[in-house]
């Protein structure tokens, strides 16, 4: 009798070239664009252009397709990554303990089924209960009880660096006071806007001329990340703490009982919280504050659930983004109807063509909104919208809306229905779909098309690729409308007296404006940022900050990524088929080319700068690939170590590497050296490498 084997008929061996592997493929690449795309607007812009609740469902289907299909899931997906990751001009540092998030549910049996899991494990436990403030999340260090630090949470590991601008808000303390105050202590809690003071503060925008915040949390953000702490000083930023990070010196039995501790020492903790012993208690205060929800002094949109005892926190332990222990339960969005005007498509920088509802302004969650995002001509289809129509809407607190369908009562037959237009509203030119399988279609006309060349002007200088100041949405506008660039390629050339022709650069009086200035020093000082940031601004369509990084550490500058073949290309950590065949085809377009060519002669640094070694260069010129556990190395050491004797490592064997650095366990990367003919050295071998170089070797 057989061990181990099923008496099921085997499942088929999914085809990988099928049609609907195809649609699979390519309905995960463009759900990760999607959400690159919103983490982009929400972590660096402080703008959001979908829902939460829009977002979440995005993500959710990410994260089922990948587990359904794991084979197309992307090296860099944004469902294992926390928040945003994208770098400002803040500095950054690392948090000493892991800022987490937090797991969503969305209705009671979402609830229940989490009640059920933590009961397997924990058995008689309390809950905490408290409301969850749409802010800002920030970690906080106290060392001997000093405030030394603040961080924003970044990507959860790494975050901006924003100690300035925090200890301008009254409500969090410089000093612990108390007794027993610890050795340290990393505080966590959001930074919010008290809507009471909102509405005033977006009048004063209007008032000089600035742009209104969407949402108080928007309002909080942007305060926050001021380069210049008075104005941060200036507007009424508060804070309620909600966790701890890294503590020594210091116990805590339980989180109401840490939060008692936090209040002792000055912090500023919540009132807005429960210590319950039942679920249908849970249920009692979600209730509560979902009728009450905007008598809150803040922004909520839910309900965070603790378990109570902190040691059995401790034992029921973490996912790798999230604390089991905990979850958010996300009240339902607001919902209002108002009549949809129009139907209008905007172009995107890779040239994807979005259709949008235009609606009469209305005001929902606290803000006023008339426009939201349709995704593509078959969701529009999907809902059985037609222009005129009174739309249902809702919103949980974002910029854009959720437009959920139509009430058909209220049509009068006056209604028509939406037509995809055919041609670019920006260029003219014919829309298609770019690849075989794309739901979306796009502006092939991307050399030229105005609407791609100002996305793509004002994408270069976001604080997520270059990072320059003034190059903004209306002063990439303002460089095309006046012939002052034909496309990114002549960015990096502008002069003083270039930018006098155009009157968005000039005072009333006709002399120049301070921007002037503060453009042209922005563009000398973007010549010499990271590698990883050229290739980002490149808008290669897939790379991302990630991937841009990984492009830059493996091939070293611009040059070497052009003329990598696709499959060393995709064999970089973090790069993968789909990216390499995007970065192949943008570096065969001529008139990309061309760009690279104008950076490089108006002074762009288009190649890595190594770091200064004191290291014997012998392994200068050498490409070396690390396989196994090394006994007197670490992974990451070993990298470094070769990167200080001028070598390059690499993470896959091509014909292109000198040497195979095998340790114990060695894999596969062993068995295509011996297979391509690489020469392979153990731990002593690469030893003798480092200090005496390849001749030492025989």
């Amino acid at each position: 009798m057989a061990i181990g084997l099923s008496a099921r008929p085997l499942s088929p061996i999914p085809n990988r070239f099928s049609p609907v592997s195809q649609e699979i493929r390519h309905r995960i690449v463009d759900l990760c664009e999607q959400i690159r795309d919103h983490q982009f607007k929400y972590y660096v812009q402080d703008k959001s252009a979908i829902t939460d609740s829009e977002f979440d469902a995005l993500l959710l289907e990410l994260k089922n397709l990948e587990i359904q299909h794991p084979e197309f899931k992307l090296p860099d997906s944004p469902s294992d990554l926390v928040g945003g990751g994208f770098a400002t001009h803040f500095q950054q540092a690392d948090h000493i303990e892991k800022m987490m998030s937090l797991d969503n549910v969305f209705d009671e049996d979402e609830l229940s089924t989490w009640f059920g899991r933590i009961a397997k494990t924990s058995g008689q436990n309390s809950w905490l209960c408290e409301v969850k403030v749409d802010g800002l999340a920030i970690n906080l260090l106290y060392e001997a009880g000093k405030l030394t630090r603040a961080l924003t949470r970044g990507n959860g590991v790494t975050g901006e660096d924003v100690t300035l601008n925090i200890r301008t808000i009254s409500a969090i303390p410089h000093e612990l006071k108390g007794r027993n105050i610890p050795d340290l202590l990393e505080v966590r809690g959001e930074v919010f806007f008290p809507i009471t003071a909102f509405d005033e503060f977006n009048d004063q925008q209007v008032e000089l001329g600035k742009e209104r915040f969407a949402n108080p949390r928007n309002a909080a953000a942007g305060s926050l990340r001021q380069k210049d702490p008075r104005i941060t000083a200036s507007r009424p930023l508060s804070m309620v703490v909600h966790g701890i990070g890294a503590a020594s010196g210091v116990e805590f039995g339980s989180q109401s009982g840490a939060y008692e501790l936090l209040k002792g020492f000055g912090l500023p903790t919540s009132t807005r919280y429960k210590v319950v012993k039942s679920a249908s208690e849970v249920a009692e205060f979600i209730g509560f504050y979902a009728e009450h929800r905007h008598a809150v002094e803040h922004e909520i949109d839910g309900i965070v659930i603790k378990v109570n005892e902190i040691p059995i926190q401790n034992e029921l332990g973490f996912t790798a983004r999230a604390p089991k222990w905990a979850i958010a339960y996300k009240y339902p969005p607001e919902e209002v109807t108002t009549k949809l005007l129009d139907i209008k498509v905007s172009v995107g920088r890779t040239g994807r063509v979005t259709p949008f509802a235009f609606m009469e302004p209305v005001k929902v969650a606290g803000s006023t909104v008339a426009n939201a995002t349709l995704h593509n001509a078959g969701e529009v289809i999907r809902k059985g919208i037609l222009i005129g129509d009174t739309v249902l809407i809702r919103k949980a607190g974002d910029v854009i809306p959720e437009v959920l369908g139509p009430v058909i009562a209220k049509r009068d037959g006056s209604e028509r229905a939406f037509t995809m237009p055919s041609n670019c509203p920006d260029c003219g030119g014919e829309l298609r779909a770019i690849s075989e399988g794309d739901i979306d279609i796009r502006c092939p006309n991307t050399q030229s098309c105005p609407a791609q060349l100002r996305e793509r002007i004002f994408y270069i200088g976001s604080r997520v690729a270059l990072d320059i100041d003034v190059l903004g949405y209306e002063a990439a506008s303002a460089l095309l409308m006046d012939g002052l660039v034909k496309d990114e390629s002549d960015l990096f050339a502008l002069t003083e007296q270039d930018l006098a022709k155009s009157q968005f650069f000039r005072k009333k009086d006709g002399t120049l404006g301070l921007n002037v200035e503060k453009l042209l020093k922005g563009l000398a000082a973007a010549k010499v940022k990271p590698l990883w940031r050229i290739v980002v601004s490149l808008s290669i369509r897939h790379v991302g900050p990630i991937a841009a990084q990984a492009l830059a550490k493996n091939f070293g500058s611009i040059s070497a990524i052009s003329q990598a073949s696709e499959a060393e290309l995709a064999e970089t950590d973090g790069v993968g088929e789909i990216i390499a065949r995007s970065v192949i085809e943008w570096f065969s377009i001529e008139w990309h080319q061309e760009i690279i060519s104008k950076w490089e002669a108006a002074g762009v640094q288009l190649t890595e700068v190594a770091k200064k070694s004191s290291e014997p260069q012998t392994l200068a010129g050498l490409t070396l690939v690390v396989t196994g556990s090394l006994e007197d190395f670490t992974r990451d050491g070993v990298a470094e170590i070769i990167a200080l004797h001028g070598g390059k490592s690499s993470s896959a064997v091509s014909k292109k590497t000198h040497f195979v650095i095998a340790g114990q366990a060695a894999g596969s990367k062993l068995a295509k050296a011996q297979e391509l003919g690489v020469r392979v050295l153990d731990e002593r071998e690469f030893k003798i490498l480092l200090a005496k170089g390849a001749s030492a070797l025989g």
